[in-house]
């Protein structure tokens, strides 16, 4: 049996994070599946990415320069986009 993944179709999606490390290693992930990965660093940037062009899915920071990420989903939903969002958020480390 081989570890080897094999995709029939490929996604684009956009991560919209300011956090540049993690955003690197989501969009590197990607990638490396064979997907294609669009970053952005903060929400506004984020939604005009989003309106701009036809993602399968986004990943979506909650707290974000410029424009939260609930913020950017609410604008999105607004001008019906409804492409599916995942939503990042950090942690209290508890």
């Amino acid at each position: 049996m081989s570890d080897h993944v094999v995709h029939s179709d490929t996604m684009r999606i956009l991560i919209i994070e300011d956090d540049r490390d993690a955003a690197d290693y989501i969009v590197r992930a990607f990638r490396e599946t064979g997907h294609v990965a669009d970053h952005a660093a903060d929400g506004e940037e984020g939604l005009a990415m989003a309106l701009d062009g036809d993602y399968d899915v986004l990943i979506v920071d909650r707290m974000l320069p410029k424009r939260d990420g609930l913020s950017v989903i609410g604008e999105l939903r607004a001008k019906k986009v409804e492409t599916p969002v995942l939503i990042l958020g950090a942690g209290t480390g508890r």
